[in-house]
């Protein structure tokens, strides 16, 4: 009988501890340790981020582990990301890696964390569970990146645009935060956005040629918004919060799919798929469905839990290099910046 191919996968590029077991590309168990001592600093400090992956890998590790009944002999080898990310945050994943690996003598598998989203359409919880067919393009949008990826195979992926600025996530936290919405802001957007109306305000639209994004200047446009009306009524956000929330992600979302529609209509992809913290937006998941809907498309959109970082994606990644025989070696290090 065929032993089991077994992933353990560790995800540490930020602020959540992960880890998963992906069996025979079957996900096995996800666990995920979030971080709540960020909120009060309105964003992630790298030093208490990494503090807390330390304190939080082993006992993520041994979840993960027990959930998906297996113990550390049954690991076929160990996935972790080596970046992008916060470099403390990665050391840890990466330096846990290695010493495991070292412990049982199994291989390890370093996986970019842009691959993983990009990768976490499949995931599979059930063999009949649906998957992409290559090719298809791939929206990645998060806090750090929104980029369009024309997605060839597992390992062969082109970037045909990309922010040159601020990313949607950051447009959506920034702009949250000097609405006075606790961190994470997008969240709190997209909640508020749904009582809003979404024609209330008008945001600046960039002019980028190419496929490539830009979000500056719709938050400039956001803050001067602000500016100039609380000068006249001080309690301005307060009264309108759902009005701006609904108009700001709904220009956002303009901006997403102008980009989106010119990348489909050049490369006559039929496929089209959505990643990263942002796909978790409900009018970026509407929006995106209604446009494939209505361009006879098919889309891909990603269950939420999946659209965070999670080791899942990582697991999933990590599966397919595994079965190329794509193994990491011992001095590899993290890097903090890379593209797809």
């Amino acid at each position: 009988m065929q032993q089991s191919v077994n992933i353990l996968a560790i995800e540490s590029s930020c602020d959540d501890t992960s880890a998963a077991v992906i069996s025979d590309g079957l996900l096995r168990s996800n666990v995920i340790a979030s971080q709540t001592v960020h909120e009060e600093y309105g964003g992630v400090v790298p030093e208490l981020a990494s503090r807390a992956h330390q304190q939080n890998i082993v006992p993520v590790v041994d979840a993960a582990l027990k959930r998906a009944g297996l113990q550390p002999a049954d690991i076929s080898a160990i996935a972790f990301t080596r970046g992008p990310g916060l470099l403390g945050s990665l050391l840890v994943g990466t330096s846990f890696a290695k010493g495991l690996s070292l412990a049982l003598r199994v291989p390890m598998v370093d996986v970019n964390h842009l691959h993983g989203h990009v990768l976490s359409h499949f995931i599979k919880e059930t063999p009949e569970d649906e998957v992409p067919e290559f090719p298809f393009i791939c929206l990645l949008i998060s806090g750090g990146n929104s980029q369009l990826i024309l997605v060839k195979s597992y390992k062969d992926m082109e970037i045909l645009g990309r922010t040159i600025d601020d990313a949607a996530g950051e447009a959506f936290d920034k702009c949250a935060k000097v609405m006075g919405l606790p961190y994470p802001g997008g969240p709190h957007i997209d909640r508020l956005a749904a009582e809003g109306e979404a024609k209330r305000f008008k945001f600046a639209k960039p002019h980028i040629p190419g496929l490539d994004y830009s979000f500056s200047g719709l938050k400039t446009s956001f803050l001067y918004t602000l500016r100039d009306n609380v000068k006249v009524d001080p309690d301005f956000i307060a009264k309108n919060q759902a009005d701006l929330a609904a108009s700001l992600q709904k220009t956002i979302i303009d901006i997403l799919l102008d980009k989106l529609d010119k990348a489909v209509k050049q490369t006559g992809v039929t496929t089209v798929a959505i990643g990263g913290g942002v796909s978790a937006n409900s009018g970026v998941r509407q929006a995106v469905a209604e446009y494939c809907a209505a361009n006879g498309l098919k889309a891909f959109i990603p269950q939420r839990k999946f659209t965070t970082d999670n080791a899942a994606m990582v697991g999933i990644a990590g599966y397919f290099k595994y079965l190329d025989k794509d193994f990491c070696r011992y001095d590899a290090a993290p890097f903090a910046r890379v593209t797809v």
